[in-house]
């Protein structure tokens, strides 16, 4: 067990409240689920807060606790009314140039080296800065995203809860993709400051 280094884990968790709140209801389109997902997860916190080891974060294993609630409210709905999503208003062309007739990057236009990423990851200020670049892509786009890479969902299960098509999925995570990759880019890797 973990003290949490002498911290108080009452009012660091309700600290991450909000962003949490914001998370679910990305989400769940619902605010008033998102609250009870939100509430949940925080009960299921308090009562487990004495097993908590410090192996991650707080914040970390707390969301890890929202993630499986909301996927549980997610595949207990039984019907999903279709989403319409549009693409954004990114053209599809935007990204050829970075790339040669084979798929690979175009000399000119690989990434610059990120250095090691794990400990790039491990600072809190790329997640602030992760967190504005998500911010800034379409509510829908960050949707699909989301429920792909942080809440595990496979194609099949986010097409079948958004009502779309692989094919319209997979457009939306490359571009999802590949405009977190220039957001962080130019706000993180690029420079000596975070920009949000």
């Amino acid at each position: 067990m973990n003290d949490l280094a002498g911290e108080d884990p009452y009012h660091e968790l309700s600290g991450l409240r909000r962003d949490m709140l914001r998370f679910a209801e990305l989400q769940l389109r619902d605010v008033a689920a998102a609250e009870d997902a939100v509430q949940d997860a925080m009960v299921a916190a308090m009562a487990r807060i004495s097993t908590f080891e410090g192996r991650a974060q707080i914040s970390t294993w707390l969301f890890a606790i929202l993630k499986n609630k909301i996927i549980d409210i997610l595949r207990a709905r039984s019907r999903f009314v279709p989403l319409e999503i549009d693409v954004d208003d990114i053209p599809e062309d935007t990204f050829d140039g970075l790339f040669d007739d084979r798929g690979h990057w175009a000399k000119h236009e690989r990434p610059a080296a990120w250095g090691d990423p794990v400990d790039a990851l491990s600072r809190q200020q790329f997640w602030v800065v992760f967190q504005a670049c998500l911010d800034r892509l379409p509510v829908n786009t960050a949707r699909v995203f989301m429920m792909r890479e942080f809440l595990g969902l496979g194609v099949d299960e986010v097409v079948a809860q958004l009502g779309i098509s692989k094919t319209n999925c997979g457009v939306i995570l490359h571009r999802a993709r590949m405009t977190l990759r220039v957001c962080l880019q130019t706000r993180w890797f690029d420079t000596k400051e975070p920009t949000c």
